[in-house]
């Protein structure tokens, strides 16, 4: 196995003992970002020279006795939206491309570099993260390790990609809507939407304020949770939980899958996925939360008034120069009647209750991200309600209605025995998210890690098929 593909915390011990060169290691993360970028396009910015100045400085402390820290040397890169001293941060816009250059790296980047992380580039998004594609009227569309023929998903979709592929072995990403899960999801690789205000948004281009988070990516629940350590504050997340399952002087973790509209316009795969998890589990519990079609209407009516006021000076000043598709969502963003988006907001504090209530009586709610597979780059629309609808607005139809509540959501790729795959479609990955309430952080990942062990959830390096 390349040293790149290794753990986390695997690869930061070997740079620490000085077994392994940081040089080294982004040497062979520039290596695959040269061979895939072309079929992937995950990349905005591949920044080589900082990456290795920088890993040269990791190698220099060791040889001194320093420790650099818990992920020295460890490459990684952030989207497009995060603050980098010296660039211009263009949130995924040709009309920010000549942007005045931050003055400093955005708190999330700093914390990563100051534990000895190297930033490799940044990342491929949604135009201003309006979108679950990642298709870039500017930059391009990023495409899915899995099937370069479908979408990765978005908006966060070069940082789901470049992780799936092992270009970087972590990323950072944004989830306002889902842009972190619905990516991992289609990509088959593990991501978190903290709950809020839990890892600072400092230095990060916004989109809706109420409801954007920053979220990592990684291609295991450890390596996940130990670089949402570094990203949070780990004060408040120190509690360890055990999981019991059926014997155990413990009550056992109370799981149930969300219905109702969680299930609707789902695929048969995408059910029988969640279905299957369920099973496993030992449990057929159901929760349905009737009014979360109207949750998912809030969100919209939210992002939209929000989005559409924080660019309301640019497009009056310059309205060509966005994304059509984008302008047009944020245009009509800036229409939205007051009374109208007072509503929405106050039936987000009604229906955050309603959710709450449900932690009385469970610990864990399951249900899927997407409604389907990642679709086809030359046909980017999802099936709902018997239309085919654009992906780039709809493949956050799970993952919307959650957005409001402000709670922790993981998204695991569920592990099918290749024998359940007679074809390349059902063969794709199906993310599941697994939500909590916030404070039981730990509980989350312990259960997903037990899950990953068990072999129900996992990821696969799909390189191979890239070309």
């Amino acid at each position: 196995m390349s040293a790149l593909d290794q753990p986390v915390a695997k690869i930061a011990a070997l740079v620490r003992s000085g077994q392994l060169s940081s040089v080294a290691l982004v040497t062979e993360s520039l290596t695959r970002i040269r061979t895939y970028q072309s079929a992937l396009n995950c990349f905005t910015r591949v920044l080589e020279s900082e990456a290795l100045a920088d890993a040269t400085r990791i190698d220099e402390q060791v040889a001194r006795g320093s420790n650099p820290g818990a992920l020295a040397g460890v490459p990684f890169a952030c989207k497009d939206l995060f603050d980098v001293k010296g660039l211009s941060t263009t949130a995924g816009a040709k009309n920010r491309v000549n942007a005045k250059p931050a003055t400093r790296d955005a708190e999330a980047v700093n914390r990563l570099k100051g534990e000895g992380a190297i930033l490799m580039g940044t990342l491929n998004m949604d135009e201003y993260a309006y979108g679950f594609a990642t298709i870039n009227a500017h930059f391009g569309v990023t495409r899915n390790p899995h099937d370069t023929q479908r979408l990765a998903g978005g908006s966060s979709g070069g940082s789901a990609s470049s992780v799936s592929a092992g270009l970087v072995p972590f990323s950072i990403g944004s989830d306002t809507n889902g842009s972190v899960r619905v990516p991992a999801g289609l990509c088959g690789i593990f991501g978190i939407r903290p709950a809020e205000n839990t890892i600072p948004m400092q230095g990060v281009f916004p989109f809706v304020r109420s409801l954007d988070t920053v979220g990592p990516f990684a291609r295991s629940i450890d390596d996940l949770q130990m670089v949402y350590r570094v990203l949070a504050d780990p004060s408040e997340n120190n509690a360890s939980y055990s999981i019991p399952w059926s014997t155990s002087d413990e009550p056992p973790v109370r799981i149930a899958r969300l219905g109702g509209w969680f299930e609707k316009n789902a695929t048969t795969e995408v059910l029988h996925a969640v279905q299957s998890l369920m099973t496993h589990l030992g449990s057929d519990a159901v929760v349905n939360l009737p009014e979360a079609e109207t949750a998912r209407s809030a969100s919209y009516i939210m992002t939209a008034a929000q989005g559409g006021a924080l660019h309301l000076d640019k497009l009056r000043e310059d309205a060509m120069s966005y994304d059509p598709a984008v302008r047009d969502r944020l245009i009509a963003g800036t229409m939205v009647p007051f009374g109208l988006y007072n509503k929405a907001v106050q039936f987000r504090e009604y229906f955050r209750k309603q959710v709450e209530k449900q932690f009385e009586s469970y610990d864990l709610l399951i249900a899927p991200c997407t409604p389907c597979v990642a679709p086809l780059v030359d046909a980017p629309h999802v099936w709902i309600d018997g239309k085919s609808v654009p992906a780039r607005a709809n493949l956050g139809i799970f993952t919307q209605p959650l957005s409001i509540v402000g709670m922790p959501i993981l998204s695991v790729p569920w592990m099918r025995p290749p024998s359940s795959d007679p074809t390349t479609e059902k063969g794709l990955p199906i993310g599941i998210q697994i939500a909590t309430w916030p404070g039981r952080e730990n509980l989350l990942f312990a259960f997903a890690k037990r899950l990953e062990s068990g072999g129900l959830i996992g990821s696969r390096c799909p390189i191979q098929h890239v070309s």
